[in-house]
């Protein structure tokens, strides 16, 4: 293994240049001197190189994960394999060598393990350096693995835009003059064999660069509980049937071409709808007496509890136009285990703070299904059929969101911390091999943040229970994978974007997944549990982390009617902090449910914690 990087100019006779590389450490410093007669247009590349690459593990923060994309994934986006490098492979956006613009980046750095076994390496660089953003690869070459950074950025061998269309690779160049002297500078991190060595490098990049990306919150924590409370009530409760709608427009006026309003007329049972919000309504009254949020949070309750699927579990999704019905999912009358074993946590927690006997026997009656349904080795399944109960799929690590759940309702019946414990076993093989992932509804079995957020929940539910140091570790692990897609640093925006103007600081938001490159909030949903990490592990740094996310989200939740386009009390579900979706720097104009509900739970729960 060797960590001597190479320099190559790109697109530019490499004659021209004269190129240095000093080490200072694990620091290497590049000067680039270009003595040509005229300007040209190029672009530098540093690559370092690791032999024996039988079978390498690719990892590039918050978006690309091993090979990325399960081959039979019903969505597309990047993907590795070997040997994929023909056009029609890259059409369907799988190669064996990719380079991404920095700003995807939760960290901008990759690394690779070059086979099972082996000792791995990493590089890592500034986001934006004189030569503007930066970029990061890889590509497997010659029986080796090869990471790069590119001054400034390109993307190859296409550009990924959030849906299954490759748009043409994008190409930056920086112009140089005559007697030119560019200064760069790369780290290059030698790591042992097992993958988890990524957690100290992220987490030294992440001190390194929280000097220069500030907190700034627009408000303090029980303002900004007031305000998304004010929200969910005002903006998304819908007393007739008694649900919370998942997403309302900012502009009132907008409507769709059939003249009706553009919200959403749906309420998932959990995840981006739903129990888990309402529940964190029902905390809000109880510290502030609010009678009005209280009934509408046990309304919705209510209402999500009245009617179970005929399989014995919730519902997924409630449409006004035709009830209740199956989850976003491809399998046909299949219902989400994530969003089920979600809403059944919350509901169980939600029983803690007003006795409804109903709430308690739907409780009852999605954990005995599941129960029953777990299969010998722990797995309990991931998506499961609505009416005949039949496992559709035991893909992916969702069926991990049913072990909080379990364990929070363990006194209940004593078979629940049994199953648990099976299935917080068999999902450690997930975690341990850093790739859990499938728990959203919406990317089938990518990798996403929000899978971390699901083990870090399950696995300090079974700590809190047990005491037992296996899944305390499990949860730490868990927790470092969750970081993983937690950006360390404040990307720049153009000074007259939505996001510029405003100064949004990026550090402490999550990139939702390496499908969906957007910044979202979801990883509030565990502040609780990582808060008890930083107390049960000693080990402050899971704190931070947790409070840098509340602070990072009491930034775009509306003062006021008109704040950033939006009434008082709304919170959007997207910041783009890079070219996908939508054009860099913009703001999605929808308030998202579960976007102010998940803020008002992390609030409550740092006030509980005495952290806010």
């Amino acid at each position: 293994m060797s960590s001597t990087p190479s320099v190559a100019i790109l697109d530019a006779d490499a004659a021209g240049f004269d190129v240095a590389v000093v080490p200072d450490g694990d620091v290497h410093r590049v000067t680039v001197r270009f003595g040509g007669a005229a300007p040209v247009e190029a672009a530098v590349r540093v690559t370092v190189r690791v032999e024996d690459a039988s079978d390498p593990w690719w990892l590039i923060p918050g978006l690309f994960y091993g090979e990325n994309r399960p081959a039979a994934n019903d969505r597309l986006y990047p993907r590795f394999a070997a040997g994929a490098d023909a056009p029609e492979q890259h059409a369907a956006f799988v190669s064996d060598e990719w380079h991404f613009r920095s700003d995807r980046a939760a960290t901008p750095a990759v690394f690779v393990w070059p086979s099972a076994g082996a000792a791995g390496m990493a590089l890592s660089v500034a986001p934006v350096t004189d030569l503007g953003l930066t970029g990061l690869g890889f590509a497997l070459r010659d029986g080796g693995a090869e990471l790069s950074a590119t001054f400034p950025a390109r993307e190859f061998p296409v550009t990924y835009y959030g849906d299954g269309e490759p748009r043409p690779a994008e190409v930056l160049r920086h112009r140089f003059e005559p007697g030119d002297a560019i200064e760069l500078s790369v780290r290059v991190h030698v790591l042992g064999p097992d993958r988890h060595d990524y957690a100290p490098v992220l987490r030294a990049l992440h001190a390194a660069s929280a000097p220069s990306a500030p907190l700034r919150p627009w408000v303090d924590v029980p303002t900004a509980a007031a305000l998304s409370a004010e929200g969910l009530l005002r903006w998304h409760y819908d007393p007739d049937p008694g649900v919370l709608l998942e997403t309302v427009g900012f502009d009132r006026e907008v409507s769709g071409r059939d003249g009706k309003s553009v919200d959403r007329q749906a309420m998932h049972v959990g995840w981006v709808s739903g129990i888990p919000w309402a529940y964190a309504m029902l905390r809000h009254a109880e510290r502030t007496d609010a009678a009005a949020l209280r009934d509408a949070a046990l309304d919705v309750i209510d209402f999500c509890t009245a009617e179970l699927s005929p399989s014995g579990t919730l519902w997924g999704v409630w449409y006004r136009d035709k009830g209740w019905t199956q989850s976003w999912t491809t399998h046909r009358r299949g219902l989400h285990s994530r969003t089920l074993g979600e809403a059944t946590q919350f509901l169980v927690r939600a029983g803690a703070l007003a006795d409804r006997e109903r709430w308690r026997e739907v409780a009852r009656s999605n954990l005995d299904v599941v129960v029953g349904r777990q299969r010998d080795d722990g797995n309990l399944g991931s998506i499961h059929h609505a009416e005949t109960g039949e496992v559709l799929s035991w893909s992916g690590s969702a069926g991990l969101a049913w072990v909080g759940a379990l364990v929070e309702a363990a006194d209940w019946d004593e078979r629940y911390l049994r199953t648990a414990v099976r299935a917080g076993r068999y999902y450690a093989r997930f975690v341990l091999d850093e790739y859990l992932h499938g728990a959203p509804e919406d990317v089938d079995l990518a990798v996403t943040s929000e899978d971390g957020y699901v083990a870090v929940m399950a696995y300090m539910a079974l700590h809190r229970a047990t005491g037992d140091s296996e899944w305390l570790d499990l949860a730490r692990r868990a927790a470092d994978f969750a970081l993983t897609f937690r950006y360390t640093y404040d990307v720049e925006f153009a000074p007259s974007t939505m996001l510029g103007i405003y100064d949004f600081g990026t550090r402490g938001a999550d990139q939702a997944s390496a499908s969906n490159q957007h910044l979202h909030a979801y990883g509030l949903v565990c502040t609780r549990e990582l808060l008890e990490l930083a107390d049960a592990a000693g080990d402050p740094h899971y704190r931070e982390r947790a409070l840098e996310t509340l602070a990072c989200f009491r930034q775009f939740v509306a003062r006021f009617d008109g704040d950033f386009n939006a009434y008082r009390g709304m919170v959007t579900e997207r910041y783009y902090q890079t070219e996908c979706f939508q054009p860099k720097g913009m703001l999605l104009t929808l308030s998202h449910a579960w976007s102010a509900g998940v803020l008002l739970l992390g609030c409550e729960d740092a006030l509980a914690a005495g952290a806010g």
